[in-house]
C-alpha cells in the first residue's frame, strides 16, 4: 500500500514537473512573440519619427525662405519710400521754374505738372498691373503644380489591379471529383450557398471561381480551400465551413480597419466606420480597388493640405472616410455619397468630413482647405494613368442590376448572377411559393431584365425551390 503511495505520488510530481516544464516552455514562447511583436511596432514608429524629422526641416526649410522674402519685401519698401520723396522734390522745383518762366501760377503750375505726371503714371501702373498679373497666374499655377508634385512624390501607395477570378491549386486532379461530388451535388451546394461560380476545366490541379463581387467570391475562395485541407466535403460540411468563414471574414474586416485607423493615428472612431474600411478591400470602382484608391487619398491631401496651410489630421480623416459609402452600395444599393454622409452624420463626424464627402462628387463647393485637398487628392488618384477600367465597371454595374431586379420580387431570398452574367440563380422561399409559380417568377425576372437592362447574347434566369425538412432525435 506504502509503495503504490509513493508510486502515485511520485507519479503526480512528474506530472507536475512536465507541466511547469510546458508552461515555461509556453511563456517563454510567448515572450519571444511578444518582443517580435514589440520589435515590429518599435521599428514603425522610427520610420514615424523619421518621417516627422523629414517634415520638421522642410517647415523649417521654407520659414527661413519666408523671412528672407520678407526682408526682402522690406527693403523695397524702404527703397520706394525713397523714391516717393525724391518725386515730391522733383515736383517742387519744376512748379518753382514754371512760375517764373511760364508767368503761372503756383497752382496752375502745379495742376499742370501733376496731370502730365498722372497721365505718365497711369500708362505706367497698367503696365505694372499687366505685368504683375501676369505674373501672379504664372506664380499660381506654379504653386498648384508644386503642391500636386510634392504630394505624388512624397506618395507611393500600392496599386493592384482586380480581376473577377480566383485560381485555387488543389493537392491533386482527385480533389476534383470531390468537389463536383455525386451527380454535381457538391458544386451545386457550393455554388447556390456561396453566390459564385466554380469553374472546373481540363486544367490539370486548378479550379476558378469567378464572381464580380470581391468580397463574395474571397469568402468562397478560402471555403473552398478548407474544404480540401478539410477533406470532407458535402452539403453539411460546406455549410458550416462557410459559417465559419463569413464571421472569420467580420473579425479579418473590423481587424484590417482597426489596423488603417492606428497606423494614421485617427482614434477614436467608431466601430462601424472602421469595420467598412475593412470591408472596402473587396470593393472595386473601375477596375480600381476602393481601399487602396481611399488610403491614396488620405495621404496625398494630408500632404496638399499641410502645403497649403490646412489641418492635415483632418485631411487625413476626411480622405480616408470620403467613400466610405462604397462599402454599402453592393448591399443597400444608391449613392455611395449619400450613404456615407449619413453615416458619418450618424457617428458625429466633423463637418468638414462631411463636406469632404459631398464635394468630391461635386454634390457641394468645398468649403475648407481639407476638402479641396480630399477632392483634388481623389482625381488625382482616380487620374493618373493605369488606375481605373471603365469596361469592368460598366460589366459589374450590369451584373448588379441584373441582381437587383431579381431580389426586389417577393419571396426571393438571394440571387447571384454566375457565368459572367449569362446567368442569374434566384434562390426562393420554398414555403410561400410553389413550382408553378416558379416557372411565372422565371417569366418574369426574364422579362424585366430584357426591358431594363442592355446586354449582349442572352441570360439564363434559374429560380431554385428547394424544401428542407429538419427533425431532431432526443
Amino acid at each position: 500500500m506504502e509503495l503504490e503511495s509513493k508510486a502515485k505520488a511520485k507519479a503526480i510530481e512528474h506530472e507536475a514537473e512536465q507541466m511547469l516544464e510546458n508552461s515555461k516552455v509556453k511563456i517563454k514562447a510567448n515572450e519571444i512573440e511578444q518582443e517580435r511583436e514589440y520589435q515590429k511596432r518599435l521599428s514603425r514608429l522610427e520610420k514615424r519619427q523619421h518621417a516627422l524629422i523629414l517634415e520638421q526641416k522642410e517647415i523649417a526649410s521654407e520659414r527661413e525662405d519666408l523671412e528672407e522674402k520678407k526682408k526682402t519685401l522690406q527693403r523695397k519698401e524702404e527703397y520706394l519710400e525713397r523714391l516717393e520723396q525724391k518725386k515730391q522734390a522733383v515736383i517742387s522745383e519744376a512748379v518753382d521754374k514754371m512760375e517764373h518762366i511760364a508767368s503761372l501760377t503756383k497752382e496752375e503750375a502745379k495742376a499742370y505738372i501733376l496731370k502730365k505726371v498722372e497721365d505718365q503714371c497711369r500708362f505706367n501702373v497698367a503696365n505694372i498691373v499687366r505685368k504683375y498679373t501676369q505674373e501672379a497666374k504664372e506664380e499660381g499655377q506654379k504653386k498648384a503644380n508644386y503642391i500636386l508634385a510634392q504630394a505624388t512624390t512624397r506618395y507611393a501607395g500600392e496599386f493592384a489591379g482586380e480581376r473577377l477570378i480566383n485560381t485555387i491549386t488543389l493537392p491533386s486532379d482527385e480533389h476534383k471529383g470531390r468537389i463536383i461530388g455525386k451527380e454535381g451535388r457538391n458544386i451545386k451546394s457550393l455554388e447556390m450557398l456561396l453566390g459564385v461560380d466554380i469553374i472546373i476545366d481540363e486544367t490539370p490541379g486548378v479550379i476558378i471561381v469567378s464572381s464580380f463581387n470581391l468580397y463574395r467570391r474571397a469568402i468562397a475562395t478560402r471555403v473552398i480551400e478548407l474544404l480540401v485541407e478539410d477533406g470532407r466535403i458535402h452539403p453539411g460540411r460546406i455549410e458550416e465551413i462557410h459559417e465559419k468563414v463569413q464571421q472569420e471574414f467580420e473579425q479579418k474586416t473590423f481587424e484590417e480597419g482597426e489596423r488603417i485607423v492606428i497606423d494614421l493615428g485617427l482614434f477614436p472612431m467608431a466601430e462601424e466606420l472602421i469595420r467598412l474600411l475593412g470591408r472596402l478591400k473587396y470593393r472595386a470602382s473601375y477596375g480600381q480597388n476602393a481601399l487602396a484608391h481611399t488610403l491614396e487619398v488620405a495621404n496625398l491631401a494630408k500632404v496638399m493640405a499641410a502645403n497649403m496651410g490646412g489641418d492635415e489630421k483632418l485631411a487625413l480623416r476626411a480622405g480616408l472616410l470620403h467613400d466610405i459609402g462604397k462599402a454599402l452600395t453592393q448591399e443597400y444599393g444608391g449613392s455611395h455619397v449619400e450613404l456615407g454622409v449619413e453615416l458619418c452624420r450618424k457617428y458625429h463626424e466633423h463637418p468638414t468630413v462631411i463636406n469632404a464627402i459631398y464635394a468630391h462628387h461635386e454634390y457641394e463647393e468645398p468649403e475648407s482647405i481639407e476638402s479641396a485637398a480630399v477632392c483634388a487628392a481623389d482625381k488625382l488618384s482616380a487620374a493618373r494613368p493605369g488606375a481605373r477600367r471603365e469596361v469592368l465597371e460598366s460589366f459589374t454595374k450590369r451584373v448588379r442590376e441584373i441582381e437587383d431586379i431579381a431580389t426586389a420580387k417577393e419571396y426571393v431570398t438571394s440571387a447571384y448572377a454566375i457565368n459572367a452574367g449569362r446567368e442569374i440563380r434566384v434562390l426562393v422561399n420554398a414555403d410561400k411559393i410553389s413550382d408553378s409559380e416558379s416557372v411565372l417568377l422565371s417569366k418574369e425576372i426574364a422579362k424585366e431584365i430584357e426591358e431594363k437592362v442592355q446586354f449582349p447574347g442572352e441570360i439564363k434566369v434559374n429560380v431554385i425551390r428547394e424544401k428542407r425538412a429538419i427533425a431532431y432525435a432526443k
